[in-house]
């Protein structure tokens, strides 16, 4: 007996069939790290990620409107460079493409964090212009500047949260817009706001971010036992999260990021909101960690207080730019070739502006601008010592003696231009 069935409808010609839409499975389209993350977003749930688009890793200077991929070369994806000056298109200088490869060539071997020429841009807006960063293995980076300069943008594309517009980005050796999920296997991330399920203790909420890094049960028991105690948590750990206050959740959250034993720990604003006690106290636990656990840290925040204590070295961050980086010492002469001294005596403080004058080197004395009492004195080199002893021979006692830019506050007000805000 011959089979009943219904012929296949011919398709018209000139229409094409609708492909089927994907079922669930590796052709289903991924969700969003917002669409996959519980109420008051989770930082460690190992969600899908949105998948990036084609042509990943763009290694374009800012500035061309619509980059597009061209083949291959070696591995590395190639995409035509700026053209950055006016006039004709036949007038412009071009300049020679660049690998991703020769873009990443005077990269350490010790470098955890690498850009170079990450931009990321929303519409005709920049967040982050141009960024070229690098940071070493057990390095603490401060990465400081005022609220919206793009601090935060820059840590989603290092999570790999959000895709650049073009360059290069590192971190672990890994791409970010490629391996996202890979990126968070290792790094752990502290957002401004960290959130927690407020059903669940403190504890439940550990277990869960391990379960979803694949930890087994008993290695993670006595992994977040370690890590509230570190925390100091312990007496806390069986309570719901949502009796914590924002002290106890920043710590609760920095323990969430440990979990996974990651080699990196990047920190968005991680003392926002909290009183001074806790911020001291927080600081102190950061502290202890990276000596004990050898982590590489990016400190993002706009307090320059905490980021002085804790920091080998720091940014500053102005309208999505990298303005300056290195050690403090490093960025004292950076910033000024001159070397100013506030002095202070007891007495009329005219009486420091001759002998100041005397001393070698000396270029100028000049009252202080909010401080009656001090005078500036500028020179050519640090002349502390010569100039307390010239004060000391004349008899003149000294009550106050420093060099001025010689902390986190004066170079920000150096480098950052005041009313700077409205970027992400």
């Amino acid at each position: 007996m011959t089979e009943d069935r219904t012929p296949p409808l011919e398709p018209r010609r000139g229409v094409q069939r609708r492909r089927p839409r994907p079922t669930a499975g590796l052709n289903a389209r991924p969700r969003t790290p917002d669409q996959a993350r519980p109420v008051g977003g989770r930082p460690d749930a190992a969600a899908p990620v949105r998948a990036p688009e084609a042509a990943a890793s763009p290694t374009l200077d800012p500035g061309d409107e619509e980059p597009s991929a061209l083949p291959e070369e070696g591995g590395h994806v190639v995409r035509p460079w700026d053209v950055e000056s006016a006039g004709s298109a036949e007038d412009r200088p071009r300049r020679r493409r660049r690998t991703v490869a020769e873009l990443l060539a005077d990269v350490p071997e010790d470098a955890v964090i690498v850009t170079r020429r990450l931009t990321k841009r929303y519409g005709e807006f920049t967040a982050v212009d141009s960024l070229d960063l690098t940071i070493r293995k057990g390095e603490v980076f401060g990465l400081l500047g005022p609220n919206g300069a793009g601090k935060t943008t820059t840590v989603l594309m290092l999570l790999g949260l959000t895709e650049p517009t073009r360059g290069v980005v590192r971190v672990v050796g890994l791409d970010p817009t490629r391996e996202p999920l890979a990126i968070k296997r290792q790094v752990g991330y502290l957002p401004d706001n960290v959130g927690f399920y407020g059903g669940l203790t403190g504890r439940e909420n550990l277990r869960y971010t391990a379960r979803l890094n694949g930890i087994p049960r008993g290695q993670a028991d006595t992994r977040i036992d370690e890590l509230l105690h570190e925390v100091r948590l312990e007496d806390a750990a069986n309570k719901r999260a949502d009796t914590y206050s924002r002290g106890m959740r920043q710590r609760l959250g920095i323990a969430d990021a440990l979990v996974k034993s990651p080699s990196v720990l990047i920190l968005d604003e991680p003392t926002i909101a909290i009183d001074p006690a806790g911020v001291e106290e927080l600081l102190g636990l950061l502290r202890r960690l990276v000596d004990e656990h050898e982590l590489t840290v990016l400190l993002s925040s706009h307090l320059l207080g905490q980021v002085q204590s804790l920091c080998d070295r720091v940014g500053f961050y102005s309208q999505g730019k990298l303005v300056a980086a290195g050690t403090l010492d490093e960025l004292m002469g950076d910033a000024d070739t001159a070397v100013e001294l506030e002095v202070g005596v007891e007495g009329a403080p005219a009486t420091i502006d001759s002998v100041a004058m005397a001393v070698p080197g000396v270029t100028g004395v000049r009252p202080h601008d909010r401080l009656d009492h001090l005078r500036i004195v500028s020179a050519s080199h640090d002349v502390a010592a010569p100039l307390a002893t010239a004060l000391a021979m004349a008899n003149v006692p000294i009550v106050h003696l420093r060099r001025r830019g010689t902390d986190l506050l004066e170079l920000y007000r150096r480098f950052v231009p005041e009313g700077i805000d409205g970027r992400r």
